[in-house]
């Protein structure tokens, strides 16, 4: 007898839950089910590409469809709070793409509706659950560099679009730290376990009205700083080097996807490269899948808790540099 695979759908069928299926395609029980999009053709054509058999052009069809075990938000994030909202108030298991919401008001409202209802409630920041993340964090944890000192950070690009994309539209959140700079910021706390103690930041408000460049400094105890730059406006090294007392580790460009790690100490050094077995969401689709199968809430790897931390450091960098989106209170 074949075992039910675990049916996933997704919502908002644009080019990230485009990686999100075919990484779905490599995990052994799971499959795409159902897409929605508010354009009919549009769900249609990638239920097509990915072999999903359902299409919906309302999300409260798919939310509401039992066969549906798991609900993946791929829409843009100024949307991600009330379409999680739709999720878990159907009582769908929900893995939503970063950031989790717009700001921490969003988020707290998320995670209180999660521990309501009794419905699980993930922020699919994907880098932690990549291979060469788990040899980083045991490097830490068993002292090879030895105390951490610093840690500093890019992700920057040249993003040539207008500014009625979602990069650049306010109206949609746009601006480098929620797009870019919440994987320096998670990844920062992530190296810390712990949030910092306080924090400067400086930015370019370009004419749209975000951040085309944030950067940051966050100060941790013990005098441990995290110094990381986002930007829409030119192309940065995109790697990110944990320093320590011992020694450093450098994850390599791009940081947040990476599949090669060095450990420098001594003098020596040693790279591991771990490459995906797909393209990377894969990790992320099985701890999803694992938590909701053993009745979790939240997942250990990233909980509730943190992607509130995180939410609110960044509300706190937006409100130093002065940056509001129109939609706010």
């Amino acid at each position: 007898m074949t075992e039910q695979k675990f049916r996933w759908g997704i919502l908002g069928p644009g080019r990230i839950a485009e990686q999100f299926a075919e990484d779905i395609g490599v995990v052994s029980n799971a499959e795409l089910y159902a897409v929605a999009s508010s354009s009919a053709d549009r769900a249609k054509n990638f239920a097509r590409r990915y072999n999903a058999p359902k299409t919906y052009s309302a999300y409260i069809d798919l939310v509401t469809d039992p066969e549906v075990d798991a609900v993946y938000i791929a829409t843009s994030h100024r949307f991600h709070f009330e379409n999680a909202v739709l999720c878990l108030e159907a009582g769908k298991p929900t893995l939503c793409e970063k950031p989790l919401t717009v700001n921490a008001k969003e988020a707290q409202q998320l995670i209180e509706l999660s521990q309501s209802t009794q419905v699980f409630l993930m922020e699919a920041l994907w880098s932690l659950y990549l291979p060469v993340f788990t040899q980083v964090r045991e490097w830490i944890d068993s002292g090879k560099i030895g105390d951490i000192t610093l840690l500093t950070s890019t992700f920057g690009f040249r993003s040539e679009g207008s500014k009625d994309d979602r990069w650049l539209n306010p109206e949609l959140a746009g601006g480098a730290l929620l797009d870019l700079g919440v994987y320096n910021v998670a990844i920062s706390q992530w190296v810390m376990q712990k949030n910092p103690e306080h924090f400067s930041a400086h930015a370019h408000l370009g004419e749209p009205g975000v951040d085309e460049l944030t950067a940051a400094t966050l100060v941790y105890d013990k005098g441990v700083i995290s110094q990381f730059t986002c930007n829409l406006i030119s192309r940065t090294a995109n790697d990110m080097f944990i320093y320590g007392t011992k020694g450093y580790i450098q994850l390599h460009a791009g940081f947040w996807c990476a599949e090669k790690a060095t450990l420098f100490v001594d003098g020596k050094e040693e790279t591991v490269n771990m490459p995906f077995r797909s393209q990377g969401f894969e990790y992320e689709i099985e701890e999803a899948q694992r938590c909701i199968q053993a009745g979790l809430l939240e997942s250990p790897g990233m909980p509730q808790a943190d992607s509130l931390a995180n939410m609110e450091l960044m509300d706190a960098i937006r409100a130093e540099i002065g940056l509001k989106y129109p939609f706010e209170d």
